[in-house]
Parts: C-alpha cells; sequence; structure tokens
C-alpha cells in the first residue's frame, strides 16, 4: 500500500481537530483506552457529546484554549492506502508551524466555517498550500448542520473559493460539504445532502492519485553517508546509503557525482532486504559504483546530461520562523540543503510578502516571525539545486542560527527569472 501524507488547515474552531478525530473513529483506528479518556475529559468538561478533537489536541494548553498549537501528527490506515496526518494550527501567530507540516504534504485540507465563509486564514493557508507546491487541495466546507446542510450556502462558498484559487497555482481543487461532529460525508455519503454528487472525504483521499506527482525524470541522490564495513568478509565493500530525491535508480544506468564531475555506472542498488531492481523516490538505499570514486556526505548522484547547476548564489521565497531575532540583510546563518551544510549570508532582501493581499512590500527591510519574503543568498561552498517548483527536496532548504542552533528560517528555491 502507498502512503498518503496530507495537512489539515483553516481558521480557529474551523473544525480541524474534529474532523480528524471523526476520520480516525469511523476508520475504527482509535484503542478502547483513548475513547475512554476523551469520553471522560468530555464528562468532566460538561459536553454532552464525546470530543473528539481531544483525540489529536493533545498538549494541555490546546484543550485549555480549545485551540491547535502544535502539530499533531496521526497514522492511520484502510485496506486500500495509510495515511499520515498532520494536524497544523489555525491561529495566524503559529504560520510556521503550518508551513512545517505542509512542507512535505501530498495534499492539503483546508476547513472554513459554513455559517462564516472564507476568512482571512481560509485565504492565507490557500496561498501557503499553494507557496508549498502542495498539488492536491481539498476544500472542505464544514458545520454544515448548523447551516440546514443549504445548497445555496455551500455554492456561494465553492463559488467564492474557486475565484481566488484561480489566482494560485493550485493544479487540483476539490470541494467537499461535510459535518465533522456528525459524520456527514467524512467516512460515507451523507443522506441530509442529496443535492452532493461528489464522493466522501475519505474516498476522495483514498483514491487521489500522488505517485505522478513526483519527480521521475531528474535524478537525483544526495548522499548521505558512506558505508565501509571493517570486517576481512567486506573490505571491498563501499556503498553510498541516502534518500532519492528524484528520478528513477537502476543497475548499470550511468551517472555524474556533484561537485567533482566524475563519471561511473551504479553497479548495485540496494535496501536493508537485499538489492532491488530499481529505486525511486522517497525510497531510502545504498547505491554501490563500479569505480571507486571520492564521493562523500553532502555530494549528488545524478545524470550526466540531467543535473542540477551548482550554484553560491541563490533566489528564495523564505518563511522567517525565528521569534527572538528578525532577518536582516548582511546577516550571516549556516543554509542546510538536502545533505549538505554551510555558511552563507543574506545578500538582499527583495520584498515581503502579504499573504492576505498578495502584496509585495519591496521598501521591508527586515523579516519577523511567521513572515515571508523573497531573499537573495551567497553560500560559502556550491549547492546542488534545483527550483523549489521542479523538486520539493532539492529546492528547499532551512536557516540555522550558528550561535543557538535554532531552525530560523524554511527556504523555497524560486525559478529563475520569477
Amino acid at each position: 500500500m502507498d502512503i498518503l501524507r496530507f495537512a489539515t488547515a483553516g481558521s480557529v474552531d474551523d473544525g480541524k481537530s474534529t474532523l480528524i478525530g471523526r476520520l480516525l473513529f469511523d476508520t475504527k483506528t482509535v484503542f478502547e483506552d483513548q475513547l475512554d479518556a476523551v469520553e471522560r475529559v468530555s464528562r468532566d468538561r460538561g459536553e454532552d457529546y464525546t470530543n473528539l478533537a481531544l483525540l489529536t489536541d493533545g498538549l494541555r494548553a490546546e484543550r485549555e484554549q480549545g485551540i491547535t498549537i502544535d502539530v499533531a501528527y496521526r497514522y492511520f490506515a484502510t485496506p486500500k492506502r495509510k495515511f499520515i496526518i498532520a494536524d497544523t494550527p489555525g491561529h495566524i501567530q503559529y504560520t510556521r508551524n503550518m508551513v512545517t507540516g505542509a512542507s512535505t504534504a501530498d495534499l492539503a485540507l483546508v476547513l472554513v466555517d459554513a455559517r462564516k465563509g472564507l476568512v482571512e486564514q481560509s485565504r492565507r493557508h490557500a496561498f501557503l498550500a499553494s507557496l508549498l507546491q502542495v498539488p492536491h487541495l481539498v476544500l472542505c466546507v464544514n458545520k454544515m448542520d448548523l447551516v440546514d446542510y443549504s445548497q445555496e450556502t455551500f455554492d456561494a462558498i465553492a463559488h467564492e473559493f474557486t475565484q481566488f484559487a484561480a489566482k494560485l497555482r493550485i493544479p487540483d481543487l476539490t470541494i467537499i460539504p461535510v459535518s465533522a461532529l456528525k459524520g456527514d460525508n467524512v467516512v460515507s455519503r451523507s443522506d441530509n445532502m442529496p443535492w452532493y454528487d461528489g464522493s466522501s472525504l475519505l474516498h476522495h483521499l483514498e483514491n487521489v492519485h500522488v505517485a505522478s506527482d513526483r519527480n521521475l525524470v531528474d535524478v537525483r541522490f544526495p548522499v548521505q553517508y558512506v558505508i565501509r564495513p571493517m570486517s576481512d568478509d567486506w573490505h571491498d565493500y563501499r556503498g553510498y546509503a541516502g534518500q532519492v530525491a528524484g528520478g528513477v535508480l537502476k543497475k548499470g544506468d550511468e551517472v555524474l557525482v556533484l561537485p567533482s564531475g566524475f563519471t561511473s555506472r551504479i553497479a548495485s542498488v540496494e535496501t536493508a532486504d537485499g538489492e532491488v531492481d530499481e529505486a525511486y523516490p522517497p525510497m531510502s538505499v545504498t547505491v554501490r559504483l563500479e569505480d571507486e570514486i571520492d564521493i562523500s556526505r553532502g555530494d549528488m548522484i545524478c545524470r550526466p546530461h540531467n543535473q542540477p547547476t551548482p550554484t553560491q548564489d541563490v533566489d528564495a521565497m523564505i518563511c522567517w520562523m525565528d521569534e527572538s531575532a528578525q532577518l536582516q540583510t548582511g546577516r550571516k546563518y549556516v543554509i542546510k540543503h538536502t545533505t549538505r551544510t554551510a555558511r552563507c549570508i543574506v545578500k538582499d532582501l527583495q520584498y515581503r510578502l502579504d499573504i492576505n493581499s498578495l502584496h509585495r512590500d519591496e521598501e521591508a527591510g527586515t523579516l519577523a516571525l511567521n513572515e515571508i519574503g523573497r531573499v537573495r543568498l551567497r553560500s560559502t561552498v556550491p549547492l546542488m539545486a534545483d527550483a523549489y517548483s521542479r523538486n520539493r527536496t532539492t529546492g528547499g532548504f532551512i536557516l540555522i542560527d550558528e550561535a543557538t542552533n535554532r531552525t530560523v528560517g524554511a527556504g523555497m528555491i524560486a525559478d529563475s527569472g520569477r
């Protein structure tokens, strides 16, 4: 079975945690002791129903405030597919957490309250999903039970969101009316909305096609570790371990190693279970080459005629994550790109982006917590990078403060000329 990673987003109180709780409950992936604990807490709080949101709101502060703060990861499976859910915060001050949760997602699920319609946070999270190149977006119009399952209300929200999404790069958009509290259209189709002829949310999640979203054309294999066993039986063994970031690796393929430029052929592709015929994203494998080449952590294995351009100058969109210090021109940071780590300097802040109006403030001199902007960086060593729109792994990076070792920013390398 394949795995679907999806992130939930939306404004505060739109019902994200309740929806996930409903998915877990209706797919029978909640343990009895978990359910008993949730029922007990619900009774203690004076609620006359089982609050399924408590299944994901695990922090005490979350339960006290009734909001999601941290990124809560949950796992469940159906006979068709395995799922990893990132329940991301809706509050504006936790934008960085939403970026973290959605950065590896195959699908973003944005909730809106049917009573309120689209709000600022709905647009903000849809924009972030498009900025992070999440290939599939599902808009769930929640709390339909509180508007008497009105088709007119749903159609108005769907029309408004479709017009807004037309300004963004969203390749696949699906809109589903649901009631997380009552379970309408979550796992099975609802009799309360006969006017809706689409699939339920779970059916859509089980059948959305994600295999073609991964880049299987451009071979990218960042070397994470060089395996040299010290045993006499393995003294000739030299393997390069890492996770395939793009393309397909097969025995006999001609490859190029960057930054050295040496070429060789693949002698074998191996996993913990033995040799395999081919490897593709996101498999973790060990690659052996026919020739002994000086390769170390941070090097990139690719094709001779299809390679990233090593560059020390990087244009990127940055989401700033540090609450104690702002990004400023001239500041120095550590940049972590795939398996390569280097130092870099912020040469220029080109503009700060207002993600509500999409306005570019070209006079901005700094980026504060949760703000997003376009920057130009200069690194001390070349980075083997692609545009983020081409490959999310080789096009993404993080910035680290050398003094505190905190991750202060997450970046997406921009297309040239954009």
